[in-house]
């Protein structure tokens, strides 16, 4: 039997000052870069924006892209003063990032007077990224 994986699904709900998104299939080497790309593109496009939830009750395998992401996107919110919520973590979710030690860090407050970067003090990658912190 051959196991065919998750293709990543997107669903985002906005409202005036916070963003849910739906995040549906795996979040690979194949797909992480659709989850960053999306959520870049809504930070640029709503500066007034408080709340980031990435609803994870659909989330299937995360890799070390998917990981990678993440953090990204959790550094991206922090620099917006953007609150990033991992909401409805699967089991393995909440296992992988006690493992790696970045629970803690991708669930703490956004810290206060923190500014959104601009575009070119962070390169924004729409593909999936090969290091730590999405360069190559």
């Amino acid at each position: 039997m051959t196991a065919h994986p998750q293709h990543l699904r997107l669903t985002t709900v906005d409202t005036v000052d916070s963003l849910r998104v739906e995040v549906h299939g795996d979040l690979d080497y194949d797909s992480a870069g659709l989850l960053l790309t999306e959520v870049t593109a809504q930070l640029a496009a709503r500066p007034a924006l408080m709340d980031l939830h990435l609803h994870c009750a659909r989330l299937g395998t995360v890799d070390s892209t998917g990981l990678s992401v993440l953090l990204m996107i959790g550094r991206r919110t922090s620099a917006a003063g953007v609150r990033l919520h991992l909401d409805a973590r699967p089991v393995k979710l909440d296992r992988l990032l006690r493992l790696t030690g970045t629970l803690d860090h991708l669930t703490a407050p956004a810290p206060d007077g923190a500014v959104r970067a601009s575009a070119t003090e962070e390169s924004v990658v729409a593909t999936s990224p090969n290091g730590p912190d999405g360069t190559t």
